[in-house]
This record gives structure tokens, C-alpha cells and sequence, in this order.
């Protein structure tokens, strides 16, 4: 049985998508069969690796308003091992239309339960809201990863952030825990991005990932090419980070080891 984890935080340029779709993208290549699911209306997962939304057909909106099978919207990337469930922008819309739906905090668990089985891994990118759409991706998963950026604001919001996530469990899903908070747009060179690091391994501990995501030219580049950093620059510094994450998160889960070494090049690989 596959696990899924949401990517969230209801804050806009944390790397919430780049890291959902590299996440995605390295665990793939490490040959875990892994899924993509973009819940947020504004579907840069799904652009980010090479489809136009204003193309898509259909939809995790279909399938969570209208109960399609997902198996039926899935579509292949040119990731080996990596697979999609798009957005569109009629995303938007849906959690008006939940509502009054039955059960509308439950409408994606009740579409992924039909596929869990067929992945070992199913990575969800959620908006950057706590809405109804966040709450549903929450209450579908079995692990939520919390990227925090290295700048100024970096804990602003988090506590509302954590608080969602202890409601979703108490009356929603018992089993979510947190995977961990990973520290983004790390630059080594600042004085700030060192004492941000500092903080939320202080207030955090071991709930923050040994990996930290390095500020990286070709991270921003893929996206415009509809590629993920593996595809784009196996050999940069975001396609070196994001694979120890996802090694990283197998080691967690008593799937493989990460060396001492491997942890080191996070810091130190300047490539």
C-alpha cells in the first residue's frame, strides 16, 4: 500500500510545488512508482512537468466532485516511475460546490483510496490557503511535509499552519502525522538564511529534515521547460538535494540508509 504525502503551507513561495514535483521526480528515479497529485487551482505542478492545464480533459476536480475514477485521469510523465492526477483552474470553484456535499472533508481520501494501492508513494501539492481543498489533501494523507523558507517571515503563519493539522487529526484523520519541515531557498552565503536554519532547528528539533533545499538557478529554470530538475540537471545542486530528501524520507520510513556523505553534499555541494 502506497503512502501519501501532502506538501503544505498557506503561504505562496516556499517552494511548496517545486518541492512536490522534485520530491515526486526523485523518488521516481529511485525507482519508487510515485504520483503526482496537484490540488491547487492554480496547477503549476501540473505545468511544471510539461502539460497545459487549459488542455486537460479532466481533472482531481472530477474527480473529487463528480467521483471519476482517477484511474481514468492519470496521465505519464516523461519521469520513469512518475505519474500525474492534474489540476485545472475549475479547481477553483470546488470547495463552493463541497459544500454541501456529504462527507466534503473526506472527498479526496474517498478518490485516492481507489489508487493507494497502485503506488508506493503519492506526493499532493495543496494550495497556499488552509480552504477546504487543503483540509480534504490533509485528511487524505498519511504525512504532511511543511517546507519553510530561509527568510525573514520564515515561522509567520506556521502556528496556524500546525493548528490546522492538530484539527485535521483530532476529528478528521487520527493517523496523519508530520514528516517533517524542510528548510528551502537555503543560501549558504547569507548570515540570515544560517540564523533562520538555527531557528527552526531550535524550536523544531527532529522534526526538521538533516536535508536543506539550496537556493539553485535550475531550480527555477525547469518549470519553464515543463521538466523536473532530474530531467532538466541531474547534476545540480536541486536535483543533488532533492534526491537526499527523498532518500532522506525512504530512510524514515525503514526503506533504505543515508550516508553520512550523502548528508554532507546538502551543505557543502556547490555545483
Amino acid at each position: 500500500m502506497g503512502k501519501i504525502i501532502a506538501i503544505a503551507n498557506q503561504k505562496g513561495g516556499v517552494g511548496k510545488t517545486t518541492t512536490a514535483i522534485n520530491l515526486a521526480a526523485s523518488l521516481a528515479v529511485l525507482e519508487y512508482k510515485t504520483l503526482l497529485v496537484d490540488a491547487d487551482p492554480q496547477a503549476n505542478s501540473t505545468s511544471g512537468v510539461g502539460f497545459d492545464p487549459r488542455n486537460v480533459k479532466a481533472s482531481i476536480y472530477e474527480c473529487i466532485i463528480d467521483e471519476i475514477e482517477p484511474a481514468s485521469v492519470i496521465l505519464n510523465t516523461s519521469t520513469p516511475n512518475m505519474y500525474l492526477l492534474p489540476a485545472h483552474i475549475d479547481l477553483v470553484g470546488a470547495e463552493i460546490e463541497m459544500i454541501n456535499l456529504p462527507g466534503r472533508e473526506k472527498r479526496m481520501r474517498q478518490a485516492l483510496a481507489k489508487i493507494k494501492d497502485d503506488y508506493d508513494f503519492i506526493i499532493i501539492d495543496c494550495s497556499p490557503s488552509l480552504g477546504l481543498i487543503t483540509v480534504n489533501s490533509l485528511t487524505a494523507s498519511d504525512s504532511v511535509i511543511i517546507p519553510v523558507q530561509c527568510e525573514y517571515f520564515a515561522l509567520e503563519g506556521l502556528g496556524k499552519l500546525l493548528n490546522t493539522i492538530k484539527i485535521v487529526q483530532s476529528r478528521l484523520n487520527s493517523s496523519l502525522s508530520i514528516e517533517g519541515i524542510l528548510l528551502t531557498m537555503y543560501d549558504i552565503r547569507l548570515r540570515l538564511s544560517n540564523q533562520v536554519v538555527e531557528e527552526v532547528k531550535t524550536h523544531f528539533q527532529n522534526m526538521v529534515f538533516d536535508t536543506i533545499i539550496q537556493r539553485n538557478t535550475k531550480l527555477g529554470e525547469a518549470p519553464s521547460f515543463g521538466e523536473t530538475i532530474i530531467m532538466h540537471d541531474a547534476s545540480s545542486k536541486g536535483a543533488v538535494n532533492y534526491l537526499n530528501l527523498a532518500r532522506e524520507i525512504l530512510q524514515k520510513n525503514g526503506l533504505t540508509r543515508l550516508s553520512e556523505s550523502e548528508k554532507i553534499v546538502n551543505i557543502t555541494e556547490e555545483n
